[in-house]
């Protein structure tokens, strides 16, 4: 089903949500039948707990749907959307219940119920649909739900249909699709052009590397994306093991990130200058790839030494944030499936970001609660700076030790930088099927980002 709320006018049935605490004074209010109906079935209203309200007939009336208890809410996300999964194909409409403060996400959660990654095989998604409810913004949620989709289209796709090529094809799609240019700089032209490290990682791959610009607005504050584009991340001589590689396919998960956070502006019409830059290769093994003790010259001038092939993401991004930096852009973020430090340190639900700025960490973890996409701020720990500087050349691309790893690789892209900016540090991946959000490829950061950007640029 489109990811699309129901039209206003649907003949939809009502819906009710039900905390377990409200439960009593909800049936207070109800005919003797359906008092008896909720009672004999067991609905408690615990969370997921859908019952259907029979008519005469037997035919469905009105459904209640649990909404638990604030300290449960509290410990998951689209709590609306477990009950979504279990209701019959039809339209619904919230009658009562659903408080007004979280409706936005709810909702987002109900319509991403409706999401499935059928490019292999048909799926079953959830089939219920929703009447926007009071005070929602349609037109936001329904934007907020097609950028999703997108990042996970582009994830879950695996790499032998979503190599280089296939991203700067996707990319070229979204600017068609809202009025953008975009430019690629390919293969060998790399080096004409003076993005060296990119050309370095993904020259021995069969698809040539590129580097994808798509540029959209004319006026206000000047924003600028860069996204890991590694659509596939062998380790390259450094090469990782058979259980390493099960989800490299992700490793583009930065670019997906950016192009789906560049939708949503799109689609809302923000008033900025929006540039995304996405270097794009494949990290492969070849006679011609890069190799440990090799010293790479970046489009800064800054050497680096490359003590695993493995940590190739910084480089390519390092190019590309030299490029974005000419420009004196008032914002440059950068989004990456970067490190396995990072999930270490805060697991796979959270989406680490690092700033110097304070008032944009602070207005993202505020966006943050209240689009239900979870950030926590790391340090850019200035005496870690020693840990990236190998005396022979400015910059080592993978410090031993086995501590820090994620700080370490910000510090790194910190240095091709000079205008405001924040790094995050993804995993872009969820684990198992959980309410609104199937097993794969899923957006983290680009809901926060938006609700924040007001802020962040003076919007």
């Amino acid at each position: 089903m489109p990811l699309e709320f129901a039209p206003a006018n649907a003949d939809a049935l009502p819906l009710h949500v039900i905390e377990q605490a409200g439960l009593d004074g909800w049936t207070e209010s109800q005919p003797k039948s359906v008092v008896t109906w909720v009672r004999a079935n067991n609905f408690t209203g615990s969370i997921g707990q859908v019952l259907l309200i029979p008519g005469a007939d037997g035919a469905p009336v009105a459904a209640l749907v649990g909404y638990g208890k604030p300290e449960t809410r509290a410990r998951k996300r689209f709590v609306l959307a477990a009950a979504a999964e279990k209701l019959p194909e039809g339209a619904w409409h919230v009658a009562s219940g659903l408080p007004r403060d979280v409706a936005e996400t709810e909702a987002l959660g109900w319509l991403m119920t409706g999401y499935a990654f059928d490019r292999y095989k048909s799926q079953t998604p959830a089939k219920a649909g929703l009447v926007a409810p009071e005070g929602v913004d349609r037109t936001r949620v329904e934007t907020l739900a097609a950028a999703e989709a997108l990042i996970r289209d582009l994830v879950n796709t695996p790499a032998q249909d979503m190599g280089p090529d296939a991203l700067q094809a996707a990319a070229e799609a979204l600017a068609a699709e809202f009025g953008a240019s975009c430019t690629a700089v390919v293969g060998d032209d790399l080096l004409t052009h003076n993005f060296p490290m990119i050309h370095a990682v993904g020259r021995a791959a069969v698809r040539a590397p590129r580097l994808i610009e798509l540029r959209w607005g004319e006026a206000g504050p000047k924003l600028t994306l860069v996204g890991k584009g590694v659509c596939f991340d062998t380790g390259g001589l450094d090469i990782k093991p058979a259980s390493g590689m099960l989800l490299m396919k992700k490793d583009m998960g930065g670019a997906a990130n950016v192009l789906g956070l560049a939708r949503m502006i799109m689609a809302l019409g923000l008033r900025v200058q929006l540039r995304v830059l996405i270097p794009a290769v494949e990290n492969a093994v070849a006679g011609n790839a890069f190799r440990p003790g090799d010293i790479l010259t970046s489009r800064k001038g800054l050497t680096v030494e490359i003590n695993n092939t493995d940590a190739e993401g910084r480089l390519v991004l390092a190019d590309a944030l030299a490029l974005a930096d000419e420009e004196a852009p008032d914002m440059v973020i950068s989004m990456a499936t970067l490190t396995g430090a990072a999930r270490v340190a805060v697991g796979p639900d959270l989406a680490p970001f690092y700033t110097d700025d304070e008032g944009a960490a602070q207005a993202l973890a505020e966006a943050a609660a209240g689009a239900a996409d979870p950030v926590w701020r790391m340090p850019f720990h200035a005496p870690y700076e020693d840990l990236i500087e190998p005396g022979i050349a400015d910059l080592d691309n993978a410090p031993g030790g086995g501590m820090a790893g994620s700080i370490t690789a910000a510090l790194f892209l910190r240095r091709f930088v000079a205008a405001r900016y924040m790094h995050f540090d993804i995993f872009s991946w969820q684990q198992a099927n959980a309410p609104g959000r199937s097993k794969g490829g899923f957006g983290q950061g680009p809901r926060a980002l938006l609700a924040a950007l007001p802020r962040i640029l003076n919007l």
